[in-house]
């Protein structure tokens, strides 16, 4: 099942997301509906927050980067109460974009490389390091766990350059190619 997006202004987007448990309901239903949905919206990556779901998991599938960087290859999976342990690398400068903000792309600066603690579906923990397009991908989505927005890596200044834009998202004043849940109507 597709799930609504919900989009910038939403306060969910804001919160630090709470832990989960095996026990969490339905959730190999919900891990299944969070796919369906981040690919139906051209997504490499989907946080709970990101479909009105204040919990700590995530989706990634990092395939459509595959032919810059070989990594990405076949690269899906879920991430269920993950924790940054170390970012490092060399800062790199790459334009993302993300589902809560259609139509919206800015250059953003993250570490090369992050390691990660998490659960994946069945409750195994992994303790992983990632590099390149995996290293941003799990970031961008760690930090919606966190209540970080990527706008929030931006410059007062680019901020404010983009706050129409960012109003018109909010109230839904942009074209999006999935289903969203708008924070407000004008």
């Amino acid at each position: 099942m597709i799930l609504p997006i919900v989009s910038y202004g939403n306060s969910i987007l804001k919160k630090k997301a709470q832990e989960i448990t095996a026990s969490y309901p339905q959730l190999h239903e919900l891990i299944v509906n969070m796919f369906e949905t981040m690919y139906s919206a051209n997504g490499v990556g989907l946080a709970a927050p990101q479909v009105n779901l204040n919990i700590r998991l995530f989706t990634v599938d990092a395939s459509p980067f595959a032919e810059d960087d070989q990594s990405a290859a076949g690269f899906k999976k879920v991430f269920i109460n993950p924790v940054i342990l170390e970012r490092s690398g060399e800062e790199i400068l790459f334009e993302e974009g993300c589902l809560s903000f259609p139509g919206l792309h800015e250059g953003i600066i993250r570490k090369s490389i992050v390691r990660i603690k998490y659960f994946d579906e069945d409750f195994n923990e992994f303790n992983e390091t990632y590099s390149g397009i995996r290293s941003r991908i799990i970031q961008h989505e760690y930090d919606h766990l966190e209540g970080i927005l990527m706008i929030d890596h931006l410059s007062s200044l680019k901020k404010m350059i983009l706050k129409r834009r960012l109003k018109e998202i909010s109230v839904g004043l942009v074209e999006a190619a999935y289903k969203m849940r708008f924070a407000a109507r004008p």
